[in-house]
């Protein structure tokens, strides 16, 4: 490392925000950058720690110790080609990923870690910039086509591997418009969309070839998928989480990822049929309290909502870390997004009992009880409600951001797909029980991060290769695409 002693000389500093009233006003990115040489120091932070747990942190495996050296020296292009060497995607990840690897950071032992996501954004945005990001299309092309269903980051990272391996890739997009959840599932002020249209022109550029509107299986035959020599099927897990209460077909009862949906159409033009959903002037309550129900909180505070309630049926989790999750696992630990310092009133063990409505099945209130979970050795963990604590909370909008259950099923229908007993698309090493067939990210493993869909998406995309030629010269897990890496 180049700077033994930047742990102790310098402490973890992040990036500001925009305040709250300035960044409520519109949907983009809010965040403000560090100046080059406070992200360099940044950098130096990271120790000769021996063995850099962060490794076993990333799903990717990416070279860590290796990118923050760099830019502690100034050689920035090159801790892009070591970033881009296990990572396909740094400027998705450097926005949405939980960061694991910064929870499994050793200098988080005794300090605050290293900011690697941060400094994983500003290697790529810096690249962008000085024009070092370029499209690098195969010199050799094999004349075997693949066709790649589903266009997130699971699909984008399979296509770009198998593109740079010399195949022909075509990608299939049922949407209007490439990025999957990325896309329609992310809010535009944590991953504005010009961000994956720049690097989605790159990958066109090196040959990849992008069909929008395009539902295989629906309006698009399985038999025209004849045509390819493999396919990979990387089309997510869908299938939203209902919530079976009385009330839940009530108008006003809206699941997430249809809310924020329609909210980023709004914003770029697109067309939807569905009615306009609004939380402009009402009393919004957002149930589960993850990713997706924070980014309905953001979203809905943008609109202009009244007020913003979020339920969440889990125990609060405790500020630092808990015991059941020792250093370097992934922590159970309370975490609080930009979203709910925006304005929110939050709330554990609370279950809801009833959707209210009026005679015309018009949403008016929620009927929660609170709960508790009683563990029982060697069995399910049992709710129990506590008697008394009925409540009432008036509200005009309800967004259920209770996750998905797995993929839809009519790709493994037509296609004679066998699924695993999760429901998902069952597979060995990436391959169906179609010899041609694979598949890859959350329709594999179900829902999922982002990094592992990459991940997935890299791993799949060797098989095929292995598939298809007998052997493949693309890299795995944590081993660089780069000579020397």
């Amino acid at each position: 490392m180049g700077k033994i002693t930047g742990f102790i000389e310098y402490k973890r500093v992040d990036e500001p925000n925009k305040a709250v009233e300035d960044r409520l006003k519109d949907f983009r990115e809010f965040t403000l950058p560090l100046d080059v040489k406070e992200q360099e120091k940044q950098g130096s932070r990271c120790m000769d720690c021996g063995i850099p747990f962060c490794h076993s942190g990333c799903p990717l495996g990416n070279l860590i110790p290796d990118f923050n050296d760099l830019i502690y020296r100034g050689e920035w292009q090159k801790a892009l080609e070591i970033l881009h060497s296990t990572n396909n995607f740094p400027e998705f990840t450097g926005r949405l990923c939980p960061a694991p690897c910064e929870k499994a950071c050793v200098l988080g032992l005794i300090e605050d870690p290293v900011s690697i996501e941060n400094i994983e954004k500003n290697i790529v945005e810096r690249g962008f910039a000085k024009g070092w990001v370029r499209a690098n299309p195969p010199k050799i092309r094999t004349g075997k086509k693949v066709a790649v269903v589903g266009s997130g980051p699971a699909g984008l990272a399979t296509a770009q591997q198998l593109n740079r391996a010399g195949h022909l890739v075509t990608v299939f997009e049922r949407d209007d418009a490439i990025g999957g959840l990325l896309r329609y599932g992310i809010p535009n002020f944590k991953l504005e969309k010009e961000i994956i249209d720049r690097r989605i022109a790159i990958l066109e550029d090196e040959g990849i070839v992008f069909k929008t509107n395009t539902h295989i299986g629906v309006n698009y035959s399985v038999d025209q998928l004849d045509e390819f020599d493999a396919v990979v099927l990387c089309g997510g897990a869908t299938k939203k989480r209902a919530l079976p209460t009385k009330g839940a077909d009530a108008k006003g009862v809206v699941q997430a990822m249809d809310f924020l949906t329609q909210q980023t159409k709004t914003i770029f033009g697109s067309k939807f049929s569905e009615e306009a959903i609004s939380a402009k002037g009402k009393n919004v309550i957002v149930i589960g309290g993850g990713d997706t129900g924070s980014d309905c909180i953001g979203t809905s505070n943008r609109q202009g909502a009244k007020s913003v309630t979020n339920f969440e049926i889990m125990p609060k989790p405790p500020v630092g870390r808990s015991e059941s999750t020792p250093w370097p696992f992934w922590p159970l630990q309370l975490k609080t997004s930009s979203s709910h310092e925006e304005g929110c009133d939050r709330n554990w063990l609370i279950n809801t009992k009833e959707f209210l409505t009026n005679e015309n099945n018009e949403l008016i209130g929620l009927k929660t009880v609170e709960v508790e979970w009683k563990m029982v050795p060697g069995e399910r963990p049992l709710l129990i409600e506590r008697e008394g604590s009925e409540k009432n909370w008036p509200c005009d909008l309800v967004l259920l951001a209770l996750g998905f259950t797995g993929p839809e099923t009519t790709l493994s229908d037509q296609l004679g797909l066998e699924l695993d007993q999760r429901t998902n698309f069952k597979a060995n090493n990436y391959q169906t029980n179609v010899p041609h067939i694979f598949t890859a990210g959350d329709m594999r493993r179900g829902q999922s991060l982002i990094v592992w869909a990459i991940n997935e998406g890299r791993e799949a995309a060797r098989e095929v290769d292995i598939y298809l030629m007998g052997e493949s010269n693309l890299p795995t897990k944590g081993q660089g695409d780069l000579p020397g890496v």
